[in-house]
């Protein structure tokens, strides 16, 4: 394929936005493990879960066997205000780094969120209205699901309580501002708020927070609030699931354009941005009909995948919601308070751990200050200021095509740029300035964490 086959950026027609989410679970042989409950470590059942979510999620989170579901037309309408988003040919990245290699992006930054969380947020908001909810509680690290389900619950009438990580808190106010605009109320966690985050404080004076924090106080609130339900926008099957729209429409690009990727990457913190890329490729390649290499990419300073433990472990720090088989560092880890506050959580998504522990999926972990190198290589010849996120994946795809360029192979490369860095100027001065710092737990760190998950045997 040569440079000049297919347009720079390659849009589909709002008519071929997909009308059904794929569920990669249908074609899994080996099927994530359930959540199961942590007094009596049986499978969840529906109403084990109905205090946390809502009825429809739940039903989403618990189906292992239906291959496409249908979009509701009112998120399908709401999806129309920004879908689809754009496959982008970085046909300026491949001059700059004078590769064979053929470098394709998708785009989700080009909403108001200004990330792909919005594809679930909308989801999640419009079945909390539909089941009669007064409002909902989440958490956020960077703060791009905290504004996506701001946006969301605004959109559908519904209150919004955000526990967001309070080193991001700190570092990221401009994005705090955002969902207060969109009527959320924001505090910082742990907070002194709830019994859960009076304790974590207890237990770690001046601490800077975690995804596992937040995701612990939002519970609490959600469980002894009437009319109020928990919403995630990562790890979960029902995440997965909403996000396999970006996959959808980027294979639908490739088959429209006879574009066929070699190498597919994406960020993982959670597994939503990842998961949702990669799931209709991965369904091809679950059937046998197609081969893929697929990378996750991590932060070196929390290495769920690559130096994690595959077990049983609580998905919050508080240890309030259910247990879930996958890669952790265990849910006492606290990450350093790296820039990419969206991938500081200690575990990873159970459908991605299992595609990952069957071999489907490979996975890497790199230094911050090689993050932002490659984002400003990219921002300067792409003319988009990526999120600390995204950026690992521009890592790797730039790595990958530095490859083809040594050995001369004309290999195809599509990575998810899953939002804009507008709010994440903080960063980037320290980067500029040089005071930017690598970070990377010692062995000794990792077992401190190790040591909280549970010995389950399971």
């Amino acid at each position: 394929m040569s440079k000049i086959e297919v347009p720079y950026k390659i849009y589909l027609e709002e008519q071929e936005i997909p009308t059904s989410w794929y569920n990669v679970r249908a074609d899994m042989k080996n099927k994530p493990a359930p959540l199961i409950h942590p007094g009596t470590l049986q499978p969840l059942k529906f109403e084990d879960m109905q205090p946390i979510f809502c009825d429809e999620l739940i039903r989403q989170e618990l189906d292992n066997e239906t291959a496409y579901i249908p979009i509701p037309e009112e998120v399908l309408n709401f999806y129309k205000m920004y879908r689809p988003s754009p496959l982008v040919h970085a046909v300026f990245l491949e001059q700059a780094l004078g590769t064979p290699a053929h470098i394709f992006y998708k785009f989700e930054g080009n909403n108001t969120s200004g990330s792909h969380k919005l594809n679930s947020a909308i989801a999640q908001a419009y079945y909390a209205k539909k089941q009669g909810l007064v409002g909902v509680t989440t958490e956020t690290g960077a703060g791009q699901w905290g504004t996506a389900l701001s946006m969301a619950c605004s959109y559908f009438g519904l209150d919004c309580k955000v526990y967001m990580v309070k080193v991001s808190y700190e570092q990221k106010p401009f994005r705090r501002e955002v969902m207060r605009t969109y009527g959320a109320n924001v505090t910082p966690s742990p907070s002194m708020d709830t019994e859960i985050g009076r304790k974590i404080n207890a237990e770690h004076p001046g601490t800077t927070g975690s995804l596992g924090c937040a995701i612990s106080e939002a519970v609490e609130v959600a469980t002894t609030t009437p009319g109020y339900r928990y919403e995630l926008g990562s790890v979960l099957n029902q995440v997965l699931l909403h996000q396999s729209i970006i996959g959808l429409e980027t294979k639908a690009a490739c088959d429209k354009y006879g574009i066929k990727p070699d190498i597919i990457i994406g960020c993982a913190g959670g597994g939503s941005n990842l998961g949702g890329l990669i799931s209709p490729f991965m369904g091809e390649k679950l059937r046998g009909e197609a081969d893929y290499q697929i990378i996750a990419i991590e932060p070196a300073s929390c290495p769920s995948f690559t130096r994690g433990k595959y077990a049983y472990d609580f998905c919050d720090t508080g240890r309030v919601c259910p247990m879930a088989k996958m890669y952790t560092l265990g849910h006492d880890f606290i990450p350093s308070a790296n820039h990419a506050g969206g991938l500081r959580y200690h575990g990873m998504s159970p459908v991605l751990s299992q595609l990952y522990a069957d071999g489907y999926i490979e996975a890497r972990s790199v230094e911050q200050t090689s993050v932002f190198e490659a984002a400003e290589q990219f921002a300067r010849v792409e003319g988009i200021l990526p999120a600390p996120e995204s950026s690992h994946a521009i890592r790797a795809a730039i790595d990958e095509a530095l490859k083809c360029k040594e050995t001369g192979e004309e290999k195809t490369i599509i990575f998810g740029l899953t939002g804009t860095g507008y709010f994440d100027l903080k960063a980037y001065e320290q980067y500029n300035d040089g005071t930017m710092t690598d970070y990377i737990p010692t062995d000794a760190d990792l077992e401190k964490g190790f040591a909280s998950i549970p010995q389950l045997g399971l």
